[in-house]
């Protein structure tokens, strides 16, 4: 791993843990907040089969500790991919429902939500490239695009051979 990865990753979910662990500290505050997204999401995901609690503090609480758990396995390095994708899904709702600066009115507090979501945009931004950095290996889709490379060379190669053992086959029978 290289030293940028080593202190990259580190640094981009510490905003997680931080966030994650005022959030279970503050449940109730921060569920109030939430409730206007999920009461929007919460019927969505249940006709798509996904079974969520429709307690917004329950919701709150899961969030947090998803982005805590996906926090601590970017930071260390453990699945940091699949960490960066699960906090990249998680942030969607955290910023819909915390940051919603088109419905407040006093310019000040707008200005504040507004920096706040655009943060929030600028940490997905890096979340996508983490969740796509493959530290220097070939990803999934190059491994795929090589196996099927190779096979198909190996059937040209093996049509080949059988053609020519063909051909020879039939010099000895005539």
């Amino acid at each position: 791993m290289t030293v940028s990865r080593l202190i990259a990753r580190p640094m981009l979910a510490s905003i997680f843990i931080v966030g994650a662990a005022t959030a279970l500290k503050n449940a109730p505050q921060s569920a109030s907040k939430a409730a206007p997204v999920a009461d929007k999401i919460v019927p969505i995901a249940k006709k798509a089969g996904v079974p969520l609690p429709e307690d917004t503090e329950t919701l709150v609480k899961i969030n947090a500790a998803v982005q805590i758990a996906a926090g601590l396995g970017l930071a260390t390095g453990r699945a940091p991919r699949l960490s960066a994708a699960v906090l990249a899904l998680s942030l969607l709702p955290t910023t819909a429902a915390g940051h919603r600066f088109w419905e407040v009115g006093d310019p000040a507090q707008r200005t504040q939500q507004k920096l706040h979501f655009f943060k929030n945009v600028s940490v997905l931004g890096g979340l996508v490239i983490a969740a796509g950095d493959t530290d220097g290996k070939p990803g999934v889709a190059w491994r795929t695009r090589r196996v099927a490379k190779d096979a198909r060379r190996e059937a040209k190669r093996l049509a080949h051979d059988a053609r020519r053992e063909t051909k020879l086959a039939r010099a000895r029978i005539s």
